[in-house]
């Protein structure tokens, strides 16, 4: 079984960003995770534009499926949101990748655009690897 197809299969059970946000996992290896989301009216906040905790839903799922696809049992520490711009397109994508990957401990930065390639936000997460 491919990576993606094994993704799509275990983290269609996280039903708040798969079934409720409607997030689609796009590309998922050891690593490595994109997932798109587009955008919708239940997406938006009272000034029309995408909620900040949707934004933040896609980069923690990307974040999950790039840190655990490999195996290895992740959790998260911490993570660091900055808002850079609204939407401008009608699909948001995050995408995973570590910056650092050790025994215990691992650090990604997410970054999420839109279709037009507008920077929506950056995203920086440390793991706790509980296993190997």
């Amino acid at each position: 079984m491919d990576y993606l197809t094994k993704a799509k299969e275990i983290f269609s059970k996280d039903i708040f960003a798969y079934e409720t946000t409607g997030i689609v996992i796009e590309a998922a290896e050891p690593g490595y995770a994109k997932v798109s989301l587009k955008i919708e009216k239940r997406h938006l906040n009272a000034l029309n534009t995408v909620m900040g905790g949707a934004i933040f839903t896609m980069a923690d799922y990307a974040f999950a499926i790039a840190s655990n696809i490999g195996g290895d049992i992740v959790v998260t520490i911490n993570s660091q949101i900055s808002y850079l711009g609204s939407a401008k397109g009608s699909v948001l994508y995050a995408e995973a990748k570590p910056i650092k990957s050790g025994k215990s401990t691992c650090v990604y930065n997410i970054e999420v655009t839109d279709d037009l390639g507008t920077q929506i936000a950056c995203v920086s997460v440390t793991g706790f690897v509980k296993s190997k």
